[in-house]
């Protein structure tokens, strides 16, 4: 049974005691480590937050009772050690720890709480499966790389605010409960007790909130937001997580680019004592489509995309007549010594594109002799072929990569094939950041699907003055006054001017196909407000968990949240979500359709879909 705590009081942290410290006597608190048993002799390292410290106990010099208690001390018990700091013998100094140079000789010690065996060390550099940490979530966090993230999240959010408060912004909160408006990704659904067969929704983003804020005169505006979006996860990715959003007035384009410019620089010098430059260097999506077949490239190797459409037509090889005829193009990376690539290794590249979409990709060695060798080599005449390398810039040694398809894909495709490439080849350093912003996206994209254009950003982002007049005419060549902040190939933050014209807005809502009717549902409110008075304004907003990540050089933004899901959006430590009782269900006017899915989650088998019937009264549930 663990002891009280009664009488003692924590001195100091276990990485505070120092060599200053010797011969005063301190308490300290924390968890075992690890404990060693040299017979006469036990040393116990003490963890906390701050890390470790060595506490001695000897048997000759010690009480019987507190030498008898240090004996039934295991790992991942809860200490509370009182003793005198004393310096270690120089054979015994250790220079991997802070406190390597003292111990502390305990005078008196209290198991506060006792633990049975952990499912994993608590130490870092373990092999352990993702599910099995999350599900100990708790013990997890104790490691100190883990530890390390979280100190690192709470630094940078404090250094931001810091710096926003001096901007002159203001830190106010938005509702959580509000009124669904799809902007993209579905949104979670919070069902209302009091307003049967009604839903709240979960913001995807402050969004609507903080353009209202614009519209209130709070003119600089921030907050650090919980979002959810109900969309299929991955590593960058998760059900809710947290954006530094902002929203200024009487702003354009270079006024919130230079604010958060000087952000990211003074967050990056303070924490990591690294210099960015600024200006950032600057992109039109354009540009970096053609270059990197990424809105969010990597800049820091080349293997950049080039366009072969011009070399290669009219030629009959058919798969790159057919992407040529479909209005499509043929692209290509230059691998450079690549190409001494066995051929199972090529083969797996061309897998590797077909997750994209790509049917193929063709390939073209540039022996050491000068010779090609291809597997598109019987389609073309030797001259053909050398052109495609001279086009390409080929050396001997290189590995050229070509895909033929719509441009979407191919630049799917090869994107993400050079990152993959610079990943194996180990091109780039996780401490090397490269910051750029891309601009001028396109307002509108063509959902083949739904067949309507779609925004590409959200319906309230503004469209570059100069392009107003292709409105009506080539809606699709509309450029958009929006902006996202990259950084290694990630998108560490996106903003736009927002439209604070009523015509240009309504404009925006017919392209999308949106009615006035529609319209006013769905933001009838802010569109209410936009009434009375709006100041041209504008914004951004970060995504915390991936700043972290990449400051970390965390594989995952689960590695910087400390409670985050799965890829099947539960989470394994608390088994969210799960079942609710039927009187909560009746409560709202809710009924579940039992299906062979629901009586698996009952019985706690996760994953399974499941029918409801929603009540519009909880009286009578005959109406639905």
């Amino acid at each position: 049974m663990g002891e009280a705590l009664t009488g003692l009081k924590r001195s100091c942290m276990c990485c505070d005691v120092n060599e200053s410290m010797i011969g005063q006597e301190v308490t300290v608190m924390g968890w075992v480590q690890r404990r060693r048993d040299l017979g006469q002799l036990i040393f116990i390292a003490l963890r906390d937050k701050t890390g470790l410290v060595q506490i001695a106990i000897d048997g000759n010099t010690a009480e019987k009772d507190l030498f008898a208690k240090a004996e039934t001390v295991r790992s991942e018990y809860v200490l509370a050690v009182k003793g005198l700091v004393a310096a270690r013998e120089d054979g015994n100094i250790n220079p991997n720890m802070k406190t390597g140079k003292i111990e502390i000789i305990a005078k008196e010690l209290r198991i506060l709480s006792e633990s049975e065996t952990t499912p994993f060390q608590i130490e870092d550099n373990i092999t352990v499966k993702d599910d099995l940490r999350l599900k100990y979530r708790y013990l997890d966090l104790r490691r100190p790389s883990q530890l390390k993230n979280l100190v690192l999240r709470h630094k940078v959010v404090q250094v931001m605010r810091n710096f926003l408060d001096k901007e002159g912004f203001l830190e106010i909160e938005t509702p959580v409960l509000g009124k669904s408006t799809p902007e993209g990704a579905r949104d979670y659904l919070v069902p209302s007790r009091v307003h049967p067969g009604n839903f709240y929704g979960l913001p995807q983003s402050p969004q609507l909130y903080k353009q209202l804020l614009m519209v209130s005169g709070m003119d600089r505006y921030y907050q650090v937001a919980k979002c959810f979006r109900d969309e299929d996860l991955r590593a960058d990715r998760q059900p809710e997580f947290t954006q530094v959003d902002m929203e200024l007035s009487f702003v354009e384009i270079e006024d919130i680019m230079d604010i958060n410019e000087r952000m990211m620089q003074k967050v990056f010098k303070d924490l990591m004592n690294v210099d960015i430059k600024l200006p950032l260097p600057r992109m039109t999506y354009a540009e970096a489509m053609e270059r990197f077949g990424s809105d969010k490239p990597d800049v820091r190797f080349g293997m950049e995309l080039k366009n072969i459409s011009d070399v290669v037509a009219g030629t009959d090889f058919v798969v790159f007549k057919s992407a040529l005829e479909n209005g499509g193009s043929v692209r290509a990376i230059n691998a450079k010594g690549c190409g001494s690539f066995p051929r199972k290794k090529i083969d797996s590249l061309v897998e590797f594109v077909k997750t994209y979409k790509a049917k193929g990709l063709a390939w073209i060695v540039v022996n050491a002799d000068g010779t090609i060798k291809s597997q598109i080599a019987k389609f073309f005449t030797p001259e053909k072929m050398q052109e495609i390398v001279d086009a390409m810039d080929g050396q001997p040694g290189d590995l050229i990569l070509i895909c033929a398809d719509k441009d979407k894909v191919v630049f799917d495709s090869l994107g993400a094939l050079r990152v993959e490439l610079s990943k194996m080849l180990e091109l780039t350093k996780p401490d090397d950041f490269a910051f750029l912003w891309i601009t001028e996206f396109p307002m509108l994209e063509w959902d083949e699907e739904e067949n309507r254009y779609v925004a590409v950003h959200h319906p309230f982002t503004a469209p570059m003055d100069e392009d107003l007049e292709l409105i009506d005419t080539n809606p699709g060549a509309v450029r958009a006054k929006a902006y996202d902040i990259v950084l290694n190939g990630y998108e560490l933050g996106g903003g736009s001017i927002r439209i604070h014209r009523r015509d240009i807005q309504k404009k925006m809502f017919e392209l999308l196909g949106f009615s006035d009717e529609d319209a006013q549902e769905r933001f009838g409110f802010l569109l209410d407000a936009f009434k009375y008075g709006v100041p041209p304004h504008g914004g951004l907003a970060f995504g915390l968990d991936r700043i972290i990540m990449l400051m970390s050089n965390a594989p995952s933004i689960r590695d910087v949240i400390a409670f985050p899901k799965v890829k099947d959006a539960s989470c394994p430590m608390t088994d969210a979500p799960g079942v609710v009782d039927e009187k909560q269900l009746d409560e709202l006017g809710i009924a579940i359709k039992e299906t062979d899915e629901v009586q698996r989650n009952k019985n706690g088998e996760k994953g399974g879909k499941f029918s409801a019937l929603f009540f519009f009264t909880r009286k009578d549930k005959t109406s639905s």
